[in-house]
Order: C-alpha cells, then sequence, then structure tokens
C-alpha cells in the first residue's frame, strides 16, 4: 500500500462519524430554533389571556367541555363560601408564574362551596413554613360568601419521580384537586382548580397574586452553542484532514527474499 493510500485511510476513516456528528449538532440546533418559536407563541398566547378581563366562571355542565390547551390561564370571577376545615396544603418553592414567592412554603387549596352547591377548589395562595398551622393565620380563615378573581388552571402531571402525596398529615406535592377531593371526602370537584388573584383576606395570609408570564426563553442561545459547536466541528475536521494528507508516512522496509 502507498503512502498516498495510507494517509487517505487516516481521514477518510474518520469521515462518517463527522458527518454523523455533524448532522445531530445541526438537528438539535434546530429543535432550539423551533423550540424558541414555540415557546414566543405560548408566552404570547399566556400574555394575553392573564391580561384578558375576567368572565363568570363556566356554568358545572360545560366543565367536561373546557380544554386546557385553550382555556387554561383563562381568568374567571365567581362567588363561593370557602370549607375552611377542608384545607389542603401543597408544598411548594418559587414560582414562575409569581415572582413574589422566592421561599419554601405551601399553597393552600381550599374547596368552595357555589351557589348551585358544586364545589370547585381554590388555590388561595401562599403561605410560609412557619404559618402553616390555620391558628396562626386565624384572620384569614374567611367564613362568609366571597366573591373571587382567579385563574382556571389544571392539575399538575404526575410523573413517576413525582413524591407520593400525605394525605395523613394534610401535605400533597402536587397540585391535584382531584387528590384532594377524595382524601377530603368531598365528592365530585370540578376537574381544574382556581388560582386565586383577589381579594386578599384580612391578615394578608394566604398571599394571593395575580399571574405573570417569567417563563425562560434561552433557546436562541441554545440554538447558537449548538450550531457553533457544528462549525467547529467542520473547521477542525477540514485542518485534521488537510495535515493528515500533508503528513509524511514512514516506507516500510521491503521484505529480502
Amino acid at each position: 500500500m502507498s503512502a498516498s493510500d495510507e494517509r487517505g485511510r487516516s481521514w477518510l476513516g474518520l469521515l462518517l462519524p463527522a458527518i454523523v456528528a455533524f448532522l445531530i449538532l445541526i438537528g438539535l440546533g434546530t429543535w432550539q430554533v423551533e423550540r424558541k418559536a414555540w415557546k414566543e407563541g405560548l408566552i404570547a398566547a399566556l400574555t394575553e389571556r392573564l391580561n384578558t378581563a375576567p368572565v363568570a366562571l363556566p356554568a358545572a355542565k360545560d366543565w367536561q367541555n373546557l380544554d386546557p390547551a385553550s382555556d387554561e390561564y383563562s381568568r374567571v370571577t365567581l362567588s363561593a363560601q370557602f370549607d375552611n376545615a377542608a384545607e389542603a396544603l401543597v408544598y411548594g418553592v418559587a414560582s414562575a408564574f409569581r415572582p413574589d414567592v422566592t421561599g419554601p412554603g405551601y399553597w393552600v387549596f381550599t374547596p368552595a362551596r357555589l351557589a348551585d352547591g358544586n364545589t370547585v377548589i381554590v388555590n388561595r395562595g401562599f403561605i410560609p413554613e412557619a404559618k402553616k398551622d390555620p391558628n396562626s393565620r386565624e384572620a384569614g380563615q374567611i367564613t362568609g360568601p366571597v366573591t373571587i378573581v382567579g385563574t382556571l388552571r389544571w392539575p399538575d402531571a404526575r410523573r413517576w419521580f413525582t413524591p407520593n402525596d400525605d394525605p395523613a398529615h394534610n401535605l400533597w406535592l402536587s397540585r391535584d384537586p382531584q387528590s384532594i377531593a377524595a382524601a377530603k371526602g368531598l365528592g365530585t370537584v370540578a376537574p381544574f382548580y382556581v388560582e386565586q388573584e383577589s381579594p386578599a383576606p384580612p391578615g394578608g395570609l394566604p398571599q394571593p397574586g395575580k399571574l405573570m408570564v417569567a417563563l425562560p426563553d434561552n433557546h436562541l442561545q441554545y440554538a447558537v452553542t449548538w450550531y457553533g459547536l457544528a462549525a467547529a466541528l467542520v473547521a477542525t475536521f477540514a485542518v485534521w484532514a488537510v495535515n493528515s494528507r500533508r503528513r509524511k508516512v514512514p516506507t516500510r522496509p521491503s521484505r529480502s527474499l
């Protein structure tokens, strides 16, 4: 085999793996571009919904026809009476939609009885860990009818790594009104919950708040990174291939017969 043949094999042997790596990097960059377009559309849609004037909560007969894809984050208003004795605490930390919440604590999920007898679970707002006991925030345990402005939300998706709830200690790790209703013996409740925006209760706890769109959008940065790595791969391989062709291959000594 000639020296030129060996030089050709030295870089041609890595050409296919380099092409595969290049295509993977380009694919990842393109995926991030697509994710950026999706994220921007999502942010625009959520911003529009969260800034639309609230409408009356849909009637119970229409609840099953609601679609999370088009109805979640819609603002609603309803009049109801809280069942404070059946409140559930959902552990939480910082929230992408509540920039005013920055530390660990609990979301207070309380059943609210509507005038027609149906029940909607309302996330009344956030409390710090030190206010877990309802007696420590007694002023906020409203007993009479209240008119609520809030946002429609659907339950968190449970995944294999989601910790189990602990109903015996009134602790939930997932915002799931159906699970809360089952543990509290509430019967049938709405398939969604309402994230309360106002009014703030006496004493300020639980702390409700208007949801804000603060979703991270770093996809352009990621796309540039992947495309940059693809360009660097091409440049590195090209330089290496050229140098490989120029490299002298030692001549093998001939055998004597």
